[in-house]
């Protein structure tokens, strides 16, 4: 029986928001050589100033690791980021007829689709159809780089993402946008509300943060 599940997100990297800022300021006021104004509460105006002026490349000096539960179709639309690295669960290694994995597909649920619906039924039962397809090819001796062929942009992927904190920005300012796919906006929107906890001051100014998250679901 196929196994459906939501998107999740984990940050990896310590997001400590006093570290980070004051890590930032220090890297910043090295271009000034005004090191000597550095308090214990100077980093977050100084960093508010900096991206205020859109002078933002003195906060690609700090990365931030997470990792996102998520589809192979969004997944496909992240690797477009150029400036972000990534390592995903691989499916010509990963053989899901093993134990290992409950001898099962596991497949993200559709944010775009009501469950209980006539479309979402269509879909399931597809998604059932590959499974029982990938596991008989199994059974017959394919390998796994056959058996990939038959997933489809459902099948869920463990992906860890690296960017800096400019790169962020600049992914969250596109990927929560009402035009991204719904897939794409749910989990970033996701990510964003986490990035907007832990660092206000860097992600304040960026829209669909956590009061909107709920809007991705109904569009």
């Amino acid at each position: 029986m196929v196994k459906i599940v939501s998107p999740n997100i984990e940050v990896i990297t310590p997001l400590d928001g006093d570290y980070i800022l004051k890590h930032l300021e220090r890297c910043a006021r090295n271009c000034y050589k005004s090191e000597d104004k550095i308090t214990a509460d100077s980093a977050q105006k100084m960093i508010k100033k900096l991206i205020d002026l859109g002078h933002e490349a003195m906060i690609e000096h700090f990365s931030v690791t997470v990792k996102l539960t998520t589809d192979v179709g969004a997944y496909k639309d992240l690797t477009r980021h150029r400036h972000a690295s990534f390592a995903i669960e691989s499916t010509r290694f990963c053989n899901y007829s093993k134990g290992k994995y409950g001898n099962e597909l596991t497949f993200m649920k559709p944010s775009n689709m009501e469950e209980g619906s006539d479309i979402y039924n269509i879909w399931y039962q597809a998604m059932a159809d590959i499974e029982k397809h990938y596991l008989s090819m199994a059974a017959k001796g394919a390998a796994v780089d056959q058996l990939r062929m038959l997933l489809p942009h459902s099948t869920k992927a463990d992906v860890f993402m690296t960017a800096n904190l400019r790169e962020w920005r600049h992914i969250f300012k596109l990927r929560c946008a009402p035009a991204t796919h719904p897939s794409v906006r749910e989990i970033m929107t996701m990510l964003l509300n986490e990035f907007r906890s832990q660092l206000p001051v860097l992600f304040d100014d960026i829209p669909y943060g956590k009061e909107n998250a709920l809007d991705t679901a109904a569009e």
